[in-house]
């Protein structure tokens, strides 16, 4: 069977990328007919969802290093596979135990092979395309909600079967992307050399107080994420006033839309400067969404989810960008997964503890809490992002302008390696 060319490798990788997102918000639109046809509450919805990180992050901390060692295919394979075990789990549920267990299926999948598949993206990519791997990734990520937004609002309202038919659709496209993973390069060049074993995630010293930085910015967007896929359509539908699930769906997917839209935009923009304005938006997307909920207007949950759009691409692209590019090249797949791994564990905590409000004293106090909790964390990648970040950029910066000032007779294109 031929293998993909570096053009087809870089985007079967943004399909796992994007798969895995749609895995994760795959559930969204089902959840208010858990809750209606089931009798589940808020505080076992945001479980459910949670149970995903809880069984990722083990994943990331035992495997994070996985692709390094045998290869990125072989672990997005792996990965694969077992999002279609949870996806299957999900389509044939009848109880909540299976849902639970098909949520932990996900997080073992996309624990997997997200971080190979984005180091992939980078490494299927020019010399010195990082922003471009970073924002591409943001960008299919953004397309995985969009779908599990739209298409599991419309099958959820207007098909047969709308606890079990979004979850096998979901599951045939895994398998033909795993066929197509099936034909990428089995090695990439900056694979380390050793044999794999368990390890903990490696963040190279000298690099830690970045990683810290990036980490915090990425974390944001989970966060983020851990109000709109458990909440989104409570939050529309209680509050915003939709009756409708396909346009609550359509509403959230504007969420998805910004991120796609932004991350585009993140290519042109400082790394420093993505994760301040990144952590902005997310004060003032929180933000929206209580207000959204104290004058009931569908108006306003449309601009909070765009503003959360937005922030949440450039957290993300922020975040990733700060690992792909500081990274050493045969920790990149260790660096990604640590973000990844504080990313899930702000997610599985905030998610629980909000709903756990929620059922208690009812979704605006939920939101309110969310908000100024949620807000406290954002403003620190706020600082991390000034005072760490922007200093490494003048620095470099400096460093350039002495570079060329220096040596008058280099080639016309410089490539500084940091």
């Amino acid at each position: 069977m031929p293998s993909l060319g570096t053009r087809g490798s870089f985007w079967t990788a943004g399909a796992v990328v994007a798969l895995a997102l749609w895995t994760s918000a795959c559930p969204t639109m089902a959840y208010p007919l858990y809750q209606s046809e089931w009798g589940v509450s808020t505080t076992t919805i945001t479980w459910i969802f949670a149970a995903y990180p809880i069984a990722l992050i083990p994943v990331l901390i035992l495997f994070g290093n996985l692709s390094d060692h045998i290869g990125r295919r072989a672990s997005i394979l792996l990965g694969l596979a077992a999002e279609l075990v949870g996806v299957l789990l999900f389509a044939l549920a009848n109880d909540v135990g299976w849902l639970l267990l098909g949520r932990a299926f996900m997080g073992l999948g996309v624990g997997l092979s997200i971080s190979p598949a984005s180091v992939a993206m980078v490494e299927y990519s020019a010399p010195g395309q990082e922003k471009r791997a970073g924002a591409a990734s943001t960008a299919v990520s953004a397309l995985g909600i969009a779908l599990a937004m739209v298409v599991g609002g419309a099958l959820t309202e207007y098909a047969p079967f709308p606890l079990h038919l979004n979850f096998f659709l979901l599951a045939a496209v895994i398998a033909v992307v795993g066929f197509l993973v099936a034909r990428m390069p089995r090695h990439t060049r900056d694979e380390a050399k050793e044999p794999w074993r368990v390890r903990a995630i490696v963040i190279p010293r000298g690099r830690r107080l970045v990683f810290l930085a990036g980490s915090l910015a990425f974390a944001s967007s989970f966060l983020l994420g851990a109000i709109v896929l458990p909440l989104g359509a409570k939050i529309a539908q209680q509050l915003a006033g939709s009756v409708n699930a396909l346009v609550t769906g359509v509403l959230l997917s504007v969420f998805a839309a910004c991120i796609t839209l932004f991350a585009l935009a993140a290519r042109r923009i400082h790394v420093w400067l993505l994760v301040v304005l990144g952590a902005a938006g997310s004060i003032a997307a929180v933000w929206l969404f209580v207000i959204t909920g104290a004058v009931h207007s569908l108006g306003l949950f449309f601009l909070a989810s765009a503003v959360a759009g937005a922030a949440y691409a450039f957290d993300f692209a922020g975040g990733l960008t700060v690992f792909n590019r500081y990274a050493p090249s045969h920790h990149r797949a260790g660096m990604v997964s640590g973000g990844y791994l504080v990313g899930y564990l702000a997610q599985g905590i905030g998610a629980p503890a909000l709903g756990a409000v929620v059922t208690a004293h009812g979704l605006m106090p939920g939101l309110v809490t969310g908000a100024i909790v949620f807000g406290a964390f954002f403003l620190t990648a706020i600082i991390g992002g000034l005072t760490v970040l922007a200093p490494l950029h003048r620095a470099e910066r400096r460093s350039v302008r002495a570079a060329a000032s220096s040596e008058p007779e280099l080639p016309s294109t410089v490539e500084v390696e940091v």
